[in-house]
């Protein structure tokens, strides 16, 4: 994308209005407000988004990519994360993200059925703040290596994407787990959960770990348990300040639902503080740029 149309479509997006709920239903108007915003200091922005697959849909409806990228790249720039764990994007996708990001930013990623093909879980990152040292996928299966496997009942491939960061400013390095767990299938997503429990206590446990994704079920799933019994704690629990409501996270193009379910979660190891979370209802003229909706953690490495 030329810089021409990348300042386009975010001019698109930032000319109508920015909309927030209140717990209450009513409207919010923060205007380019963050939620969280750019992290400032010693703190990290991490933010987990699946961001619905391009269907082909027609401009106009709810579904429609085209319609929706604008205002995903809106909310990209006034949030500004330093991690960001996307799920669903397809390879066109992907890229058009990263043109429509800053051009600090940097992805890493693989389609879960190998090269460009099928949905990535990408992570994208701030490289002024911090490094990749080291990468790599695997798949949610009995053969996590083998690229486009899959297990356990469930009929679509599912996978992991992790980096290895150091942080610039602190000198302290972390990983960030980015996934998506199936849809259909509970054994899947159970057995999912136990693996991803287990690559994650196969690292160096001195790193801070934080893990994004779309998980599928609630939080207090069989799945969710065996995360958090694993070592793991759920951001929006732990969090010193909760800066939303406690939406539910997949309200599909609608108004959002206090206490609904939350399948969207940013999860961390014992090394990460939490100072502040939110489930973020961004919206641009009443046009969601997902039918998910964000999910946003900013925290400290100890």
């Amino acid at each position: 994308m030329s810089d021409i149309t990348r300042r386009g479509a975010l001019g698109l997006a930032g000319a109508g209005a920015v909309t927030l709920m209140t717990a209450s239903g009513a409207q919010a108007q923060p205007g380019d407000g963050a939620v969280i915003g750019r992290a400032a200091g010693d703190t990290l922005h991490v933010t987990t988004f699946n961001i619905r697959l391009d269907t082909k849909a027609a401009p106009g409806t709810p579904d429609s990519w085209t319609d929706r990228r604008p205002v995903l790249a809106r909310f990209l720039e006034i949030e500004q994360p330093t991690v960001l764990g996307i799920q669903e994007g397809l390879y066109h996708q992907v890229k058009e993200i990263a043109a429509d990001l800053p051009k600090h930013y940097e992805w890493i990623g693989l389609g879960r059925e190998g090269g460009g093909r099928g949905e990535f879980m990408a992570i994208y990152y701030d490289t002024r703040r911090v490094e990749p040292l080291d990468f790599d996928h695997f798949w949610l299966s009995d053969r996590p290596y083998v690229i486009g496997s899959k297990s356990w009942g469930n009929n679509v491939v599912r996978m992991v994407t992790w980096v290895r960061f150091r942080d610039a400013r602190t000198g302290k390095e972390f990983v960030h787990v980015n996934t998506h767990f199936d849809h259909q299938s509970e054994n899947a997503r159970q057995r999912s959960a136990a693996l991803v429990r287990d690559r994650i206590a196969g690292f160096d446990p001195a790193l801070p770990v934080v893990l994004t994704g779309d998980f599928n079920t609630p939080a207090d799933s069989v799945s969710y348990r065996t995360l958090i019994e694993g070592g793991l704690s759920d951001t929006w629990r732990t969090a010193a300040k909760q800066l939303t409501p406690e939406w539910g996270t997949f309200p599909n193009y609608r108004d959002p639902v206090l206490g609904a379910n939350r399948i969207d979660w940013v999860l961390a190891n014992p090394r990460v503080s939490v100072l502040a979370a939110a489930i973020n209802t961004f919206r641009v003229d009443g046009r969601y740029p997902s039918d998910h909706v964000p999910v946003q953690a900013l925290v400290r490495l100890v």
